[in-house]
């Protein structure tokens, strides 16, 4: 067999995506270009490694074969290219990371300011839910991810950078905008938006309520906390939100913080990879850069 290392980075992408359009997206090629090549990739096995069952596609037993292979040759390529960096003591190359969409208001400040130092790395920074962080971080798909829910699992290894604060928040002329020490049970019998369940803050704000023993039925369910946000502006609801999300619109009086009973929630975000993961030195570098600096470069207190 001679197939070549990008065929074997095709293949594992149509693998891991279940679809030939996903995995040309995410590599930047034509569906046609990858399809011709994993074509050529089973002509060399003998075998097919893709079956088509109505519009899905399946791997076939050669295919997870193929695919346990492929995983294991392109993580050792990578672990060579990462070893001659660090011997070379260069901070440049590939940084893969996986967050959680919430982080997405302060990890492109800590990601611009590393590479303002490092300007030879390139990033790839992907921002979805927390499910699908999970699932990547059990792949073994990136150099660590960022999160504010650590999943309970003995073989991970988690870093704590900053802290999570979660506030209860409204619209400026909503009743409860100028109350002070609102019982949590008045809250929850207000219109609430959360985010949809599995997310961080709404597994935080379920236990708070398990705890006063309460039960809440969302007024409406989003997708993000960008959504809820838009939506608590808009007199909507209320909502349990990350005060580092809040900056603009406090400062702008478009939404105020609620003084409610249990809150502030404060939680920690953490970097998160499987224990025994030999981290780059880019990735390793990125690492002690938010561990260190995350607090100074966002001017978040400690305390």
């Amino acid at each position: 067999m001679h197939f070549t290392l990008q065929q074997l980075k095709l293949f594992e992408a149509v693998f891991r995506n279940a679809s030939y359009t996903r995995a040309a997206e995410e590599l930047h090629l034509t569906q046609p270009a990858v399809s011709i090549q994993i074509k050529r990739l089973e002509e060399q096995m003998g075998l097919p490694l893709f079956e088509q069952v109505g519009k899905k596609i399946f791997p076939t037993a050669a295919g997870k074969t193929m695919y346990e292979a492929s995983r294991d040759i392109l993580t050792r390529t990578i672990e060579l290219k990462n070893s001659v960096e660090a011997l070379k003591g260069e901070v440049k190359g590939p940084l893969q990371l996986s967050v959680v969409t919430t982080s997405k208001y302060f990890m492109p400040h800590l990601l611009g300011a590393f590479l303002m130092q490092y300007p030879d790395v390139d990033p790839k920074l992907v921002f979805t839910n927390r499910a699908k962080v999970i699932q990547r971080l059990r792949n073994n798909e990136d150099d660590f991810v960022v999160m504010g829910q650590v999943p309970e699992d003995e073989q991970l290894e988690t870093y704590p950078f900053l802290e999570n604060i979660l506030v209860p928040v409204a619209h400026p002329n909503h009743p409860l905008a100028t109350k002070k020490k609102i019982p949590l049970k008045a809250f929850a019998s207000e219109r609430l938006l959360e985010r949809e369940v599995g997310s961080g803050t709404r597994l935080v704000f379920d236990r708070l309520l398990e705890q006063k023993g309460l039960e809440v039925e969302p007024y409406m369910e989003l997708g993000s906390s960008e959504a809820i946000k838009q939506g608590v502006m808009a007199g909507l609801g209320l909502a349990v939100l990350s005060l580092h999300s809040l900056r603009l619109e406090q400062a702008a009086h478009k939404l105020v913080v609620l003084d409610v009973e249990g809150f502030p929630v404060k939680r920690r975000w953490y970097a998160v990879h499987v224990k025994g993961k030999k981290l780059s030195l880019v990735a390793r570098t990125f690492l002690d850069h938010i561990l260190e600096e995350s607090h100074n470069i966002l001017g978040f207190d400690q305390n």
